[in-house]
């Protein structure tokens, strides 16, 4: 059984990670665009001008998942003193 304090440690890691890519992923979407933009719209068939907000779709929703469901249960966990 997990105790309170391994899920604290757990869910403070899964934050850092989390946020570690999303703000990798925001790095990459922002200086490297065009090469990624073309090579989504040659993959998967979408027009350049949809992936763009198909990609802030994707950073919003990861941002907001991450927040919801990892910070926030760690932040409620630490303030509980655990």
């Amino acid at each position: 059984m997990i105790t309170i304090s391994q899920l604290t440690e757990l869910l403070g890691w899964a934050s850092v990670i989390n946020i570690a890519y999303l703000l990798l992923a925001t790095v990459i979407l922002i200086f490297m665009r065009e090469t990624i933009s073309s090579i989504h719209s040659k993959m998967l068939d979408i027009d350049k001008k949809v992936l763009s907000s198909k990609y802030f779709d994707f950073l919003s929703i990861y941002k907001i998942v991450t927040l919801v469901f990892i910070v926030a249960p760690y932040v409620a966990l630490k303030i509980m003193g655990q």
